[in-house]
């Protein structure tokens, strides 16, 4: 998909729009799937919350992958989208017993993170099968928002608990079939995630009706040029040794299972806005766009950092901007980035737009969230409509009659 193409999107469906490149999708699905070639049995479960609409759901069903859900409500979407109950795993945080119910009645593979619910869902259904989350106090992650391996992190069950799990396990004779860990997003060292997976290896000891063993996900990816990201052909090479060896250990062949969810979608994606104003101040140059971080809020919470190019004027001579949005408060996409010359009206390609970006959109200033295009076989699909007004006030009740004016009294 080259500039010209997403040119012609935003002429078609209008700025600002989410656009996905399906064949980037496809190569990032077959380069995990190549680099764990020596495993016996492997299982990618895209994780949904990374972007969640029901085509690219079906595309990713479509590729062979399993799903990774969060709350109820992706588990539906994902039945929706044609995947079976079978191939759905269920890892909510903080959640209620109810929901997991609700979850575990629909026939998908539970994983449970805390010991209070551990031993609830236990007794109630001790025949259900069920993952459990370890917290592994190995941390990843770029940011601290998406750290979720350390000792005061609300995520999984400690190690340093293990044994209370086991007497929970024993006395409720629950059916423990898999284990699962994740260290947190943006991984950059391999070998601290291998040691990570020592700890999770040591833990399945415990347990001796194992399916699978789930290693989560995180795998950075490049967000500019030269830009490091997680080497999952030397991960692949070095923990599927590991894994096999620790299978014979075991007994039998169990499934490794990974999570990949912005390693699928994030460079797949393009974000477009229009430039509505260019505004030199005494010491910047802004380029304000018809959009702001409630359609690309990564850059304001995260602090990521998404490559920005002039689409329509991609041999101007450079310059540097500051691109800001249009939301009333600080909301910058970028600062002093040297950018091909800006004029009103050009469009604004932001890259890594595929992974939580529409998922994380709102319409804060009530501004209406964007459309979503689907780049499939060299033509543009719609797969989102653009909000209207109607969506604004959607849900909504106007208790209008609570404010009409008194009635007059009129004197006699």
């Amino acid at each position: 998909m080259n500039s010209q193409n997403l040119l012609n999107i935003a002429k078609k469906f209008g700025a600002p729009v989410y656009v996905y490149d399906a064949e980037k999708i496809t190569s990032q699905f077959n380069r995990l799937t190549k680099a764990f070639k020596g495993v016996g049995s492997l299982r990618l479960n895209y994780a949904t919350k990374a972007l969640s609409n029901i085509s690219i759901l079906r595309l990713m069903n479509n590729l062979g992958s399993g799903l990774d859900t969060v709350s109820v409500q992706e588990v539906k979407l994902g039945l929706m989208a044609g995947f079976k109950p079978e191939s759905i795993i269920y890892t909510p945080n903080g959640v209620s017993l109810e929901e997991i119910e609700e979850a575990s009645a629909l026939g998908v593979q539970i994983n449970i993170d805390n010991l209070s619910i551990l031993e609830q869902f236990g007794s109630k259904h001790p025949d259900v099968p069920v993952c459990i989350r370890i917290n592994p106090h190995v941390m990843a992650g770029g940011n601290s928002n998406i750290s979720v391996g350390h000792i005061d992190s609300k995520f999984g069950i400690s190690i340093h608990q293990i044994p209370h799990l086991l007497r929970i396990v024993d006395l409720t004779q629950m059916n423990i079939n898999g284990i699962h860990m994740h260290t947190g997003s943006d991984i950059l060292d391999i070998d601290v995630f291998l040691y990570a997976s020592e700890i999770l290896f040591e833990t399945a000891k415990n347990f001796k009706n194992l399916e699978f063993i789930d290693f989560g996900s995180g795998f950075k990816v490049p967000y500019k040029a030269g830009d490091i990201e997680t080497n999952v052909e030397e991960l692949g090479k070095k923990l599927t040794k590991r894994f096999n060896e620790f299978c014979n250990e075991y007994g039998r062949e169990l499934t490794l299972a990974f999570e990949p969810g912005k390693f699928l979608v994030s460079e797949a994606g393009h974000f477009l806005a229009k430039v509505n104003v260019v505004k030199q101040t005494t010491s910047t140059v802004f380029a304000s766009v018809d959009s702001g971080f409630n359609h690309l809020i990564r850059p304001m919470l995260y602090g990521s950092s998404h490559e920005i190019s002039n689409i329509s004027n991609p041999n101007g001579k450079e310059r540097y901007y500051s691109v800001v949005g249009y939301i009333c408060e600080t909301d910058t996409f970028g600062s002093n980035r040297r950018i091909n010359e800006i004029s009103e009206g050009d469009i604004l390609s932001f890259k890594n737009a595929g992974a939580y970006c529409f998922t994380m959109a709102s319409n804060y200033n009530s501004r209406y969230r964007p459309a979503e295009v689907l780049w499939y076989k060299g033509k543009a699909h719609l797969i989102r409509e653009r909000e209207t007004f109607d969506d604004i006030l959607r849900n909504q009740v106007d208790a209008k009659e609570l404010f009409e004016p008194p009635k007059k009294v009129v004197a006699k």
